[in-house]
């Protein structure tokens, strides 16, 4: 069976975050610059290998200030760790259009194996007679697993900020032409 390889469409994609703040509410953010392709065999998806990249520099949490902290060495360190890099490979059916992936996601110079959970939207024609495919994924990550220990106590002495962070991505890509 022939390679297929799908292309991002970052104009309708986007991936975001949230993590406790205080642990009485969440702040969210976004990767503002992301790449990504999946190579199947065919058109078949649960046979895909996936290679996603986020630009640290492209974080926005609505908040200059804090954009500019998480950026440094607190967190996550873009000078020296530019990328945030997941690498997966096959997905394995839980539902009717339920998978999840396991792969490695590198943060900070830390590689870990990660599953996150896939939601299959379908496989359709656009009007311009391309294929196109389209994904919902999230998970959980324990940002201290990869080096992001940051961490206060305020002064009633409670947690400044959670250690689990929600990833949410809703990625759709454009089947290249052989």
């Amino acid at each position: 069976m022939a390679t297929s390889i799908w292309a991002l469409d970052p104009t309708h994609s986007e991936v975001h975050f949230k993590v406790k703040h205080l642990m009485v509410s969440s702040v969210s953010g976004m990767f503002k610059e992301f790449n990504g392709n999946v190579e199947t065999e065919g058109d078949d998806i649960s046979t895909a290998k996936v290679h996603f990249t986020m630009e640290v520099a492209s974080i926005s949490t609505n908040n200059d200030q804090r954009d500019g902290h998480l950026k440094t060495g607190d967190f996550f360190d873009a000078e020296n760790h530019p990328q945030i890099i997941f690498d997966g490979a096959g997905l394995h059916k839980t539902g009717d259009d339920s998978y999840t992936m396991t792969g490695n996601l590198n943060m900070r110079g830390t590689s870990k194996e990660v599953t996150l959970n896939v939601e299959f939207g379908g496989l359709v024609q656009d009007p311009w007679g391309n294929a196109r495919v389209g994904f919902e994924v999230s998970g959980k990550i324990n940002r201290k697993d990869f080096g992001v220990n940051f961490s206060m106590v305020s002064e009633t002495g409670g947690i400044l900020l959670g250690e689990e962070v929600k990833i949410s991505a809703n990625v759709e890509f454009v089947k290249q032409k052989a």
